[in-house]
């Protein structure tokens, strides 16, 4: 597999415009969300980071194979 620099910036891009979706839908939403998360302990935001890089990493094995 040759991974070119094109894509990691494409694979950046669209998680710019993922990321973007949700506060440009639903701002009060999205404040609400960032609350929350700020009153979650480090351990717990760390639990939810590795199980949604697993994921990521799941997903990315399976498509790109």
């Amino acid at each position: 597999m040759n991974l070119q620099w094109s894509d990691l910036l494409a694979a950046v891009a669209i998680l710019l415009v993922l990321e973007g979706l949700l506060p440009f839908i639903n701002p009060g939403g999205t404040s609400r969300v960032f609350q929350q998360m700020s009153q979650m302990l480090d351990r717990e935001l760390r639990v939810a980071g590795f199980i949604a890089m697993a994921a990521g990493l799941l997903l990315l094995f399976f498509v790109r194979s």
